[in-house]
C-alpha cells in the first residue's frame, strides 16, 4: 500500500472517531480524492465533515499531524497520520508545557491542550509567493525555494503556510489579492534575477498590509541595501531559507529577539548594516539543514498540469569558487544521506502517478551531485540505486573534474569511469557539466580549477562511456582577447571531443583510449563539440560581490551598477568583442523562449517525441555556431578596435541574414517534431514558434538563464 494511502485510512479513522455517525463511502472517497501532499484542501474537506470542530492539520508531507477539537473543552484528538506513536515525535520545545498527550504510547490520543499551544499549532498564518516571469519562462519547474521554506515552517508545528507560485497561473494582482484576502502575519517572498520590478512592485502594495515580510532569493541578498533603504521593515534571508524562517516564527512568538534569527539583514543589522553592498558568506546550516533538503510537494500537481518538471535536491553548495560565481557557499558543500530518499521517492511517486503523460524523471538541482570525500563514489551510487529502485529516471550537474583530474592516478579515474557507467545504468538520464570555455587562459580567468585539456578528456570519457550529458559555455568575457576568442570558437567547432559510446570496451581501455589520438579519431561522432551545449553565445555577467567583476573593475572596465538584475555592466577590454557581445545576446534574447520552450519540453519526453525535441535544438545551436564564426571572420577585417560602427553594421546584417534562415528552416522543423508530440505539448509548442516566428526587430529581454538549468 502507498505510504500516503495508509495515512489516508489513518485520517479517515481519526474522523470516524469525532463524528456521531461514520463516514460513508462517499464521504470517504470524497477525502482520498485530494492529493495527500495538499494538506489545507485536505484539511478542508476534513473540517465539512466535521461540522462544529476546529480542525488543524500540521507537521511535514512524511509526517503529518490532525489535530481537532473534540467537544470537550481543551481536550483535542491528536491522530499522527504516519501511523508512529506520538512519543516518537520530536515535539519542539513549547510542547513540554503546553500540550499533555492522555496515551503517548499509540498514533492517536486524547490531548490537553492549552490555549497556547492552539495559538501555537494555528498561527502565524504564512503566505509563500514565487516571482517569476512567464513570458520569458514559458514552462516552469517545481518551485524548489518556497517548497523548501514550506517544509520548515511546517517541522515546528507553529502556523499554516499558503504557497503562491507566479509560474502556476498566479499573477502579482493574485499575489497582492491573497494577502488582503487571507491577512497573513508572515510573508514571504522569493525573487532571482529579472524580477525586481515584480518585487518592488508587490511590497509597495502590501508592505503596510502585513506585520512582517520575509525576501529571500538569489537576487535578493545582491540588493539588500537597496530594499532595506525601501522598505526600513524588511528581512532580509542572507543565506539557506529553512533555518532563517524557523526563526522567523519563533520571533513572531516572541520566542527570539530579532538579531537572533539565523541568516538575517535588517536595517541596524550586524556585519555592514544596511546599507551596503558588500558581500557576505551564507550563515552556517545547522541542525537537520545540513542533511535534509527535502519539499513539502504542495504544488506538484499544479506544476505537473502546466507541463512542468519535479525538481529535487540531494546535495548543498558547491566544491569550487569560480570568480564568476557571488554565491555565499562557494567552497561550502554537504550531501544528503541517501537512506533518507525513500520516502521522499514514494510521496513523488504517487504525485507522478496522477500525471501518466509526464516522464518520470527527477531533476536533481544539485550543483555538485557528487561531492568529495572517501565517501563520494558510494554514496552518489547509492543514491542513484535508490531512485532507479522507485521507478524514476534523473538528470543532474556535478563538475568536470569528477571525470578527469591531473592530480589523480589512473585507478581514481577508472574507478569514477565504472562509477559513470553504474549510474547511468541506475537511471542518469543527463548530466550538466559547467566546462565554461576550452581556454585555459580563460579558465584560469574564471578559476575554474580546470584546463582545456582536461576538459577535453572529460568530455571523451563521457561519451565514450555512454553517459548522455549536456554543458554550459561561457562564449565572450570582458577580459578575453580575440585571440582567446578564436580559441573559443574553434573548441567548440571541434570534432574530437564527442565519441561515439563503446559499451563493449572496458573502463580502464576507455581511459587510456582517451588520451590516444588514433582511438579518438577511431572513434569520433564527427559532430561539432557545440552540439552539446545547452544555450550558445553567452557572455559573462558581472554580478556583484564576485571576484571576477573585482577583476574588471580593476581592469577600469566597470560600469553602471544595475542592483534590479544583481549586476555591474561593463565594458570589454577589446571593443570589437564587446560589439560582438552585445549581438550575441540580442540573438540569444530573440530566440530565448523558443529554445527555452523545446528545452523545457525535452525534460518532460520520453523516446521519439524527446529525440525530435533535441534535433529541433540542434538546428538553433548550427545558427547560433554560424553566428559566431561569421562574428570572427568580421572582427578579423577590423583590426583597429576603433573601427566599431562598420563592424556593428555588419554584424547587424550577419543577425539578420541568419535569422531569416533560421526563421525558414524552423518553419519546416517545428511542425515535424510537433506530430511527435502529445496534445498539450504540441501546442505550447506552436503557440511559442508563431510568437517567436512573427517577432520583428531585435531587443534585450535580460532572461538569460545564469544557472544553466
Amino acid at each position: 500500500m502507498p505510504p500516503t494511502a495508509a495515512s489516508l485510512n489513518l485520517l479517515l479513522d481519526a474522523v470516524d472517531r469525532l463524528r456521531l455517525t461514520p463516514l460513508t463511502a462517499a464521504q470517504q472517497q470524497t477525502i482520498r480524492e485530494v492529493p495527500y501532499s495538499q494538506p489545507n484542501r485536505l484539511r478542508d474537506v476534513v473540517a465539512g465533515l466535521l461540522p462544529g470542530h476546529d480542525v488543524v492539520l500540521a507537521g511535514t508531507l512524511e509526517r503529518r499531524l490532525l489535530a481537532a477539537t473534540t467537544g470537550r473543552p481543551g481536550t483535542w484528538l491528536l491522530a499522527d497520520l504516519s501511523g508512529q506513536p506520538h512519543e516518537t515525535r520530536a515535539w519542539p520545545g513549547w510542547a513540554a508545557q503546553h500540550l499533555r498527550l492522555h496515551t503517548p504510547g499509540r498514533w492517536v490520543s486524547r490531548t490537553d491542550l492549552t490555549g497556547a499551544a492552539v495559538a501555537r499549532l494555528t498561527r502565524p498564518r504564512i503566505l509563500l509567493a514565487a516571482l517569476y516571469r512567464p513570458e520569458y519562462f514559458p514552462l516552469p519547474r517545481f518551485p524548489l525555494a518556497i517548497s523548501d521554506l514550506a517544509r520548515a515552517a511546517r517541522s515546528t508545528l507553529s502556523g499554516q503556510v499558503n504557497l503562491m507560485d507566479m509560474q502556476l497561473g498566479a499573477t502579482l494582482d493574485d499575489i497582492i489579492g491573497a494577502v488582503r484576502a487571507q491577512r497573513p502575519d508572515i510573508l514571504g517572498v522569493s525573487a532571482t534575477f529579472g524580477q525586481h520590478d515584480l518585487m518592488t512592485r508587490l511590497l509597495d502594495a502590501v508592505q503596510d498590509d502585513v506585520p512582517l515580510v520575509l525576501a529571500g532569493g538569489s537576487l535578493t541578498v545582491r540588493n539588500e541595501a537597496l530594499l532595506l533603504e525601501r522598505y526600513p521593515q524588511l528581512l532580509i534571508a542572507r543565506g539557506a531559507g529553512e533555518p532563517t524562517i524557523r526563526d522567523v516564527i519563533a520571533h513572531w512568538h516572541g520566542d527570539l529577539e530579532r538579531d537572533q534569527i539565523h541568516g538575517i539583514g535588517y536595517v541596524g543589522a550586524a556585519r555592514g548594516g544596511a546599507f551596503t553592498l558588500a558581500r557576505r558568506r551564507t550563515a552556517v546550516v545547522p541542525n537537520r539543514d545540513a542533511d535534509d533538503f527535502f519539499p513539502e510537494l504542495d504544488l506538484m500537481q499544479d506544476t505537473f498540469a502546466h507541463q512542468g518538471v519535479a525538481q529535487l535536491e540531494t546535495t548543498r553548495g558547491c566544491t569550487s569558487k569560480c570568480s564568476f560565481c557571488p554565491r555565499g557557499h562557494k567552497g561550502a558543500w554537504a550531501g544528503g544521506a541517501p537512506e533518507q530518499l525513500p520516502w521522499m521517492l514514494a510521496a513523488l511517486d504517487e504525485e507522478f502517478n496522477r500525471h501518466p503523460g509526464i516522464s518520470r524523471t527527477l531533476y536533481l538541482v544539485d550543483e555538485e551531485a557528487i561531492g568529495r570525500g572517501d565517501d563520494a563514489v558510494p554514496r552518489a551510487l547509492a543514491v542513484a540505486a535508490e531512485i532507479t529502485k522507485a521507478g524514476f529516471r534523473w538528470e543532474t550537474s556535478c563538475r568536470i573534474d569528477q571525470v578527469a583530474h591531473p592530480g589523480h592516478d589512473t585507478d581514481w579515474h577508472v574507478e569514477r569511469a565504472h562509477m559513470w557507467r553504474t549510474l547511468v545504468r541506475d537511471g542518469l538520464r543527463r548530466c550538466l557539466f559547467g566546462v565554461e570555455s576550452g581556454v585555459t587562459s580563460i579558465l584560469e580567468r574564471f578559476n575554474k580549477e580546470t584546463t582545456a585539456e582536461q576538459n577535453a578528456l572529460g568530455i571523451r570519457t563521457l561519451s565514450a562511456l555512454g553517459t548522455p550529458t549536456r554543458f554550459t559555455y561561457i562564449t565572450f568575457d570582458q577580459l578575453m582577447t580575440v585571440e582567446e576568442l578564436r580559441a573559443t570558437h574553434a573548441f567548440l567547432g571541434r570534432t574530437d571531443l564527442l565519441l561515439r559510446p563503446l559499451p563493449h570496451l572496458s573502463a580502464e581501455q576507455i581511459v587510456d583510449g582517451v588520451r590516444d589520438p588514433g582511438f579518438v579519431a577511431e572513434h569520433s561522432t564527427g559532430r561539432p563539440f557545440y552540439t552539446g551545449v545547452s544555450y550558445m553565445l553567452v557572455s559573462m555577467e558581472c554580478l556583484i560581490g564576485a571576484a571576477y567583476t573585482r577583476q574588471v573593475q580593476a581592469a577600469g572596465l566597470a560600469g553602471q551598477v544595475r542592483p534590479s538584475m544583481g549586476r555591474v555592466d561593463a565594458a570589454f577590454a577589446d571593443s570589437r568583442i564587446g560589439v560582438c557581445s552585445e549581438r550575441a545576446q540580442l540573438w540569444v534574447d530573440r530566440n530565448f523562449a523558443i529554445d527555452y520552450t523545446l528545452k523545457s519540453l525535452e525534460k518532460v519526453l520520453d523516446g521519439e517525441p524527446r529525440r525530435q525535441v533535441r534535433a529541433a535544438r540542434v538546428v538553433i545551436k548550427d545558427a547560433a555556431f554560424t553566428i559566431l564564426t561569421g562574428m570572427i571572420n568580421l572582427v578579423d577585417g577590423y583590426v583597429d578596435p576603433s573601427q566599431g560602427v562598420p563592424l556593428t553594421a555588419g554584424l547587424d546584417a550577419l543577425l539578420d541574414a541568419e535569422f531569416d534562415r533560421l526563421r525558414d528552416r524552423m518553419a519546416t522543423t517545428v511542425p515535424a517534431v510537433v506530430a511527435a508530440l502529445p496534445g498539450q505539448a504540441a501546442d505550447r509548442l506552436v503557440y511559442e514558434h508563431q510568437r517567436w516566428a512573427a517577432s520583428t526587430g531585435w531587443e534585450l529581454i535580460n532572461a538569460a538563464d545564469p544557472c544553466g538549468t
